[in-house]
């Protein structure tokens, strides 16, 4: 049967940025198709409400409150993984993000965050955990990118330089890592999620991005995770190195978050 094909028994995952959003809803996806989930964030509370549903669909939950700005912890995850479940199958890097901030008012430390927390963290857990995939004879990753990586937006500089790095960095560890490791990309737009409410302060804002979708509305995390669940499954087993867009068509050539224009003599100096 065709839909065998999305089914992952006896296979484990491990999700950051676990406690809420698109990793909760692609956790609990990826263990109704029946994989085992490590859950991964800062707030154990959350990370507790999602293992009691990755439960309730009949899988093992383990929860490993972690920082994942720190590529440290996010390389050690690999490990907990094995440790707790003998294997690993699939990595889904969701971790990610940076507040949107004027050009002037970005230092060079933003960018380094940004890239530490959208970039690095996916690489040193997904380095850390190909030996155990390729223990396991294979496994798929799937990094959540962002539309911004792609498209200009006013306010965006570290988060999209970094998300566009991501994807790029998708497509070479696609190379590198083929044929037993399959390493795509999702790049989603506007969903309902926490960081996109930091990001809508008002309403006018929310209009405006569902007028620039062609779909005419905020997606949900569990469409992103219905994505998420086929890359990562063997229904995708001739599919590497993509870039899977789940943003309701969006294609906006600048988005603006209604941050102020540069001063003219914003760039000048006083002698």
């Amino acid at each position: 049967m065709i839909w065998d094909r999305f089914r992952l028994d006896g296979r484990v995952a491990v999700v950051t940025g676990a406690g809420r959003g698109i990793g909760a809803a692609s956790a609990v996806a990826l263990a109704q198709a029946g994989a085992d989930v490590v859950l991964a964030a800062r707030t154990e509370e959350q990370l507790r409400k999602v293992a009691a549903e990755v439960e309730a669909a009949g899988r093992r939950a383990l929860v490993v409150p972690s920082d994942l700005s720190d590529p440290a912890a996010c390389a050690g995850l690999a490990g907990r993984a094995a440790d707790a479940f003998g294997r690993v199958d699939v990595v889904v890097n969701n971790v990610g993000g940076a507040l949107p901030q004027a050009f002037l008012d970005t230092g060079t430390a933003d960018l380094e965050e940004a890239f530490r927390f959208n970039v690095s963290g996916a690489h040193a857990l997904t380095a850390a955990a190909v030996p155990h995939m390729l223990a396991a004879g294979g496994g798929a990753v799937v990094n959540i990118a962002s539309a911004m990586g792609r498209m200009a937006g006013r306010g965006y500089l570290a988060y999209g330089t970094a998300k566009a790095a991501l994807v790029h960095y998708t497509r070479l560890a696609a190379t590198d890592l083929a044929p037993r490791i399959r390493v795509n990309a999702i790049a989603v737009g506007s969903v309902a999620t926490s960081a996109l409410d930091i990001v809508m302060t008002d309403e006018g804002l929310r209009t405006a991005m569902e007028r620039n979708t062609p779909l005419r509305r905020i997606g949900d995390p569990e469409e992103v995770a219905a994505s998420v669940l086929y890359l990562a499954s063997p229904a995708a087993g001739y599919v590497t190195g993509t870039v899977l867009r789940v943003d309701g068509g969006t294609d906006v050539p600048n988005l603006d978050l209604g941050l102020p224009d540069l001063a003219p003599d914003a760039l000048t100096t006083e002698e």
